[in-house]
């Protein structure tokens, strides 16, 4: 049975979704302060982590970028953000940081398990991909999820790694803002081109690449992006 930690302060809340995800075989626990949070992480090793922004103590924002800081301690434990607000920054913020998917509240708690089995899923699906092949000094080790250039190790997050495995996956496939976006999470991107091309550019800064002289991604004008390996 897959372990989810619900990090909110809203009990109402915390009593619901226990009630609804135990329907779908998954064991809830929830955590009303993050320091509490911290400890069940620890203690339980959840599969997943559906967290809230507007918390005592610390905010969700702050909680995500510590889990991503220390993957040798946390792993990659994938992170669902729940946010009050309609503000479209707060969603992308999230998702920069290192959060696989967002939900607005209020929401519907059937979309709320089908996000979860989503990322659930896809987080299975990383042991699928057994081997990709280096590229001109870039690589990637699949098993501990990590990728190297040049032989030194880069510190990306969630979002960067998963991005990066994907275009190396597909050389010279040109992928659009929506493809991406959906490739990656799984939801409407319509909202979140912008998320896209500063995902992409934090991803080239730490691949000391340009988009005038791409070593490893090239903007491909009016459509999207693609992973070229080296200069076309």
């Amino acid at each position: 049975m897959k372990q989810i930690l619900i990090i909110d302060d809203d009990e109402k809340l915390g009593q619901l979704l226990t009630q609804y995800l135990d329907r779908y075989d998954l064991k809830t626990h929830v955590a009303m302060t993050p320091s509490k949070g911290f400890e069940l992480i620890k203690r339980i090793k959840p599969d997943l982590l559906i967290l809230d922004i507007m918390l005592p103590e610390k905010d969700g924002f702050e909680i995500c970028r510590e889990i991503r800081a220390k993957s040798s301690l946390y792993g990659q434990l994938p992170i669902l953000m729940l946010t009050a607000h309609a503000d479209v920054t707060d969603r992308i913020v999230g998702l920069e940081l290192g959060a696989d998917d967002y939900m607005p509240k209020p929401f519907e708690p059937r979309e709320l398990v089908a996000r979860v089995h989503n990322i659930l899923r896809r987080s299975s699906d990383d042991h699928t991909i057994r081997e990709i092949k280096p590229v001109n000094g870039l690589e990637i080790e699949v098993s501990r999820r990590e990728a190297k250039l040049d032989g030194d190790r880069l510190d990306l997050t969630t979002m960067e790694y998963e991005l990066l495995t994907l275009f190396m996956q597909f050389p010279n496939k040109t992928f659009t803002r929506d493809e991406l976006m959906n490739r990656l999470r799984g939801i409407d991107a319509e909202l979140f081109s912008r998320a896209v091309d500063t995902l992409v550019s934090r991803l080239r800064h730490k691949l000391k690449d340009t988009s005038k002289e791409p070593r490893f991604i090239k903007t491909v004008w009016g459509r999207g992006y693609a992973f070229v390996g080296e200069q076309l």
